[in-house]
């Protein structure tokens, strides 16, 4: 599926997220929306994106969140050549 296609598909997503206004508002959502393990991976790669633009290494990174090389590998993919989401959360 292309980026264009994904974002017209997910406007009333993105217009739910605009629309809380609180972190208890935003946690409610995510529980209600994703299961306690998708919650859980979601904060993992945020995780992982915060560790490598901190400039931790892939090795430090697997052995302190038990994430495997690929899903580290990925989160670094995108955090330099994707869209940019990881970049303007993190700052």
């Amino acid at each position: 599926m292309d980026t264009h296609h994904l974002q017209n598909i997910s406007l009333d997503l993105q217009k739910a997220f605009l629309s809380l206004q609180t972190k208890h508002d935003v946690f409610s959502f995510l529980r209600d929306l994703l299961t306690e393990d998708e919650i859980a991976e979601f904060s993992l790669r945020l995780d992982i994106a915060k560790r490598l633009h901190a400039g931790q290494n892939y090795k430090d990174i697997e052995h302190t969140t038990w994430a495997s090389s690929t899903t580290i590998a990925r989160v670094a993919k995108y955090l330099k050549w994707e869209m940019g989401g990881y970049r303007k959360v993190l700052g």
